[in-house]
């Protein structure tokens, strides 16, 4: 016989390795449009045609596991009580994967297009996507510490907070170096674009902290 409490606990372990491996998925195309943005500053063309369709692929890959996590969580029904907080963190981390979309279809035009980009902007996009990359990793030990405990998660999503603060300023300064340059405007559109989804997503991953704050304090 399986008792409430031994049941809810179940729910939430289970419940926890679908977030976890949802979450896996979504940094893994993140990752794909990293490695797209490093591709184009070292004008490597041919590596960003099949990290596209890789970005591609990987995100229809994320859409399908969001649907299965959505339908897991509420075939385990009302004896888990807090499961709109993973479903909230479910939403927000799925919204990433909109975002490296982007991302990547506008790198993607930039090389089609052939418009040029100076190697410093490039370089500087470049690092700026690494440093989202490093908050978002903070985010995934984060959610690692769910299965140790309140105080340890917490700790770790203070790391969220200052990788987040990190982006914020390399964004800004970016972003004026952009509207400074003498690059066309449709280049310097896109740039911009590229830069404020990256700057979006480090946001998205703020709020995604948040979420792992609050599934912190009900397991």
């Amino acid at each position: 016989m399986v008792l409430p409490i031994e049941a809810e606990h179940r729910a939430k372990r289970r419940a926890l390795r679908l977030c976890q491996d949802h979450l896996r998925k979504v940094m893994n195309v993140y990752r794909k449009a990293m490695q797209l943005i490093d591709a184009f500053a070292d004008e490597d063309h041919d590596l960003m045609d099949g990290l596209y369709k890789e970005v591609l692929e990987l995100s229809s890959e994320v859409d399908d596991s969001k649907r299965m996590v959505v339908q897991e969580l509420v075939e385990i029904g009302a004896i888990l009580l807090n499961r709109e907080d993973f479903l909230r963190f479910t939403d927000l981390i799925s919204e990433i994967s909109d975002f490296c979309k982007g991302i990547a279809f506008r790198v993607v035009q930039l090389s089609i297009r052939g418009w040029s980009v100076p190697e410093d902007l490039k370089k500087e996009v470049s690092n700026l996507a690494n440093a989202v990359f490093d908050t978002f990793a903070k985010l995934r030990d984060a959610f690692l510490m769910l299965n140790y405990g309140s105080p340890k998660v917490l700790e770790k999503a203070k790391d969220v907070e200052v990788g987040e603060r990190k982006v914020d300023n390399m964004y800004r300064e970016l972003e004026m170096g952009v509207l400074s340059s003498d690059m066309r405007i449709p280049t310097l559109l896109l740039i911009r674009d590229i830069i404020q989804l990256l700057e979006d997503t480090a946001d998205k991953i703020e709020d995604a902290t948040d979420a792992v704050r609050m599934l912190a304090f009900a397991i």
